[in-house]
């Protein structure tokens, strides 16, 4: 095995002749090719920090500005003005033999064209930010382009035109700005009338005559707090809440808003790192279901039966995107092909694991790894990624694979279920992690895998999604979101789930990074697959196996009664979390994005309002309703809030109930619902959402000590209905048109209250769009697979209010 070449590599004995040493040839030449193999990481690593450090100038522009100076001196033209005589001057006359008049000259010129070259840079790119600022062409119809806008773009594109890596934009992003308090809480300018806003007693209301009136008014609207909670309460409960906020507002707020301004000035982000730790890393319950997400191969189309070769080429690709991005070679993630994401939360997605905790737990990121950790049938081994320097080929990979499955040994006392402590809650498994795994065989198992790229789950069961069996889909996202309890480590960023039908998915921890990131990932390996790598017509890797390979190393374990005791508590905890969650996954066929743009609507939107109808005919009643958006167009943003129920959906919704309203008040009702939505899910992209604004200020009361009955009572309202959408095509690797059944199916999550639904959507092409609705069997309000089905059947109302009729087509 590889750790016993490389620890015989060098050995010597004590003998009555003196010491005698053996070297071991092949271990050293592995250890040797290591070496060499890391330093070439690391000049690459300093070699992209130069580039990326001077972007958007290049050692190319550098040598044009030395070029330029000198061939000016030459023509006897000083574009220096006097600069360079001033440099050569404070020059050291004598340092050293070759010290002479003209090279001083040219070493002052070098001096001076570095110089301009760096302020240049620093302008270009302060430039860049300046533009970066500028979010008014998200608020701009489709169409209607203004003058401001093509000039704006014509600048970001000129300013970004050479080839970016995939950090070149980190510092010309912008920061995330901190919102007013009015702005967030109650925006000012609204007490009027005669518009469809009624004020009364103080309250504003937004009635149905408001909705249909026009869209007067919809930006000042959006975001506002108490407008988001007004469709929920009635007017005790809204004017109780109005007090709260204007206390809140005039007494409390200005003191911790001067705070919170102080650090954005000083952070990079005023949000992230706080909704890292507290958010995340802070939860003690378990992060099965609760926090880790599941994602989904693709479910149409299979490439191969055999298990070990799917997951030999698709390690193989896995590592090929890793190397990707430790050289930076992807390319930034770009809105409208032009305005760059921030791409930090890519850095933490392999080598990456969640330590825990009893207070809190802690991300541990190591800057490479040069194995995976394995789970089969209650065991757990280390493969290695590499021979030497080399990347072992996807034929190779599928060797040590079919090397586990074919393996006999059975799972020590306690291994089988030892996974079980990740699953349960945090505080447990930091105890068991600090008495049972600090030493021994113990900590060098466990830092086996917590310190691999990622970890695999070999599955013995087989999952797909069957169009023939409407059970299939759920059964599949079932087991990708938590298994057995024990057959996945939640702690790592994410575990790769092969089942024994070749058919593949993730479970990811949430801490390091949202959805958007893995995908990408996924999008790669999965066109990868597909596309570039390949397999025999047996269902094999290419190519042949080199049967010298060294196997998978066993890892070994000495766990005892009372550890056993700890996973089995953990285990008990985490069977009844997951026997309690309902998942209904379906393939909604009728239409897709195709037939929503004809109903001039965003997709999301359409979507976002069907789900408002769909609730209120399976709860009869509206709820706080949590849409996540991303704040990814400025540095380091992760994600923000849209509250998605609305005065205009719910009116939209009220509407829909009565039954006996015309066809083209619905649609007009319909379209001011949509635009609503749209506007403050820009608003919420480009920094001005509500929630993280008010979750930043309730940790800042708490530093202070604070109390605020308003955010107490903000921070504790409970999102009886958490949505999200999938994305997809962040990789165009083929054309999906050509291949329309390459589909992945998404992925989802646990619900997020008791009582609440779970539901996240994939918009999959043109013509389908896939489901995934979580709840409790233990609340005896909801039922997932009633909800999808008022959700279908809600999709089919609002299309059909949009159909032509055939005598008038």
């Amino acid at each position: 095995m590889a750790e016993a070449h490389q620890a015989v590599a060098f050995q010597f004995t004590v003998t009555p002749d003196g010491v005698d040493f053996r070297l071991s040839r092949e271990a050293l030449k592995h250890i040797y090719l290591s070496g060499i193999n890391s330093w070439k990481k690391r000049l690459i690593r300093i070699k992209n920090g130069i580039l990326r450090g001077v972007y958007p100038g290049s050692p190319t522009s550098w040598l044009v500005v030395v070029m330029a100076t000198v061939g000016s001196s030459y023509c006897n033209v000083d574009i220096s003005v006097g600069l360079v005589s001033c440099i050569q001057r404070c020059l050291p006359e004598r340092c050293g033999p070759y010290q002479t008049p003209q090279t001083r000259e040219l070493l002052s010129m070098a001096i001076f064209s570095t110089g301009v070259w760096v302020t240049g840079i620093f302008f270009f790119r302060q430039t860049l930010k300046l533009l970066l600022s500028y979010h008014g062409w998200m608020f701009e119809m489709h169409g209607q382009t203004s003058h401001f806008t093509r000039i704006w773009a014509i600048c970001v594109r000129l300013l970004s035109s050479r080839r970016p890596m995939l950090y070149s934009f980190q510092t010309s992003l912008p920061k995330l700005p901190v919102p007013s308090v009015p702005a967030t809480i109650q925006r000012s300018g609204l007490e009027c009338s005669g518009d469809g806003v009624e004020k009364r007693s103080g309250k504003r209301v937004r009635t149905e005559a408001a909705v249909l009136s026009g869209p007067h008014g919809d930006y000042n609207w959006a975001g506002q707090y108490l407008e988001s909670v007004q469709p929920l309460l009635d007017d005790e409960e809204y004017y109780r809440m109005e007090a709260l906020a204007k206390e809140f507002q005039d007494k409390t707020a200005p003191r911790l808003q001067k705070y919170l301004i102080l650090k954005s000035w000083w952070a990079t982000n005023y949000v992230s790192d706080w909704w890292e730790e507290y958010i995340y890393l802070r939860g003690r319950s378990p992060l099965m279901v609760n926090s880790n997400y599941y994602v989904m191969d693709l479910v149409l189309v299979k490439s191969t039966n055999v298990q070990a070769a799917r997951l030999g080429n698709v390690v193989h690709a896995m590592i090929m995107y890793r190397r990707k991005l430790d050289r930076e070679e992807i390319k930034p993630v770009m809105a409208l092909g032009m305005v760059p994401m921030c791409s930090y939360q890519m850095e933490r997605m392999f080598n990456t694991t969640r330590i825990p905790g009893k207070e809190t737990d802690t991300l541990q990121h190591l800057s490479d790894s040069r194995h995976i950790a394995v789970y089969h049938k209650g065991r757990f081994f280390k493969v290695w990624l590499y021979e030497g320097s080399r990347l072992l080929k996807p034929r190779d990979l599928e060797l040590q694979f079919q090397r586990i499955l074919d393996d006999p040994s059975l799972p020590q006392p306690g291994e089988e279920r030892l996974a079980a402590l990740t699953a349960g809650g945090r505080v447990e498994w930091a105890q068991a992690r600090q008495a049972f795994f600090s030493s021994g065989k113990n900590k060098a198992a466990l830092e086996a895998i917590e310190r691999a790229a990622f970890f695999v789950a070999l599955d013995e069961e087989s999952h797909c999604y069957d169009p023939e069996d409407e059970a299939s889909l759920s059964l599949y996202g079932k087991a990708l979101l938590h298994g057995n309890c024990y057959n996945r480590w939640f702690d790592k960023s994410f575990t790769l789930i092969s089942f024994k039908n070749g058919q593949l998915g993730l479970n990811t921890e949430h801490a390091w990074a949202d959805a958007p990131i893995i995908g990408h990932l996924w999008e790669f390996v999965l066109g990868t697959d597909s596309f570039h790598l390949g397999y025999t017509d047996s269902g094999h890797c290419l190519g042949q196996p080199n049967p010298e390979l060294a196997p998978p190393l066993r890892l070994q374990w000495d766990l005892p009664a009372q550890c056993q005791a700890a996973i089995e508590s953990s285990y008990r905890v985490a069977k009844a979390l997951a026997d309690d969650v309902e998942l209904y996954c379906f393939q909604f066929l009728p239409f897709g994005k195709g037939l929503i743009k004809k109903c001039r609507t965003s997709p999301d939107a359409f979507v976002q309002i069907a789900l408002q109808l769909a609730h209120f005919r399976d709860r009869g009643k509206f709820c706080l309703t949590y849409e996540a958006s991303m704040t990814r167009m400025f540095r380091e943003g992760r994600t923000e809030t849209v509250r998605s129920c609305t005065n205009e959906s719910t009116a939209f919704v009220q509407a829909m109930m009565e039954g006996s309203r015309m066809k083209a008040d619905l649609q007009d009702l319909f379209r001011k619902a949509s635009q609503k939505h749209q506007n403050m899910y820009r608003l919420a992209m480009t920094g001005a959402g509500i929630d993280r604004h008010l979750f930043c200020l309730y940790l800042v009361s708490k530093y202070l000590g604070v109390s605020s009955p308003f955010l107490a009572e903000v921070l504790s309202e409970p999102w009886r209905l958490s949505t999200s959408q999938i994305p997809q095509s962040q990789i165009r690797m083929f054309d999906p048109d050509q291949y329309p059944n390459h589909l992945g199916a998404g992925g989802g999550f646990g619900p997020v209250a008791d009582d609440g639904y779970g539901v996240s959507y994939m918009i999959a092409g043109e013509n389908t769009i896939f489901f995934h609705v979580s709840s409790k069997f233990s609340s005896s309000e909801t039922n997932a697979q009633r909800f999808g089905n008022h959700i279908h059947q809600a999709l089919l109302d609002i299309a059909d209010l949009f159909q032509v009729p055939k005598a008038e087509s």
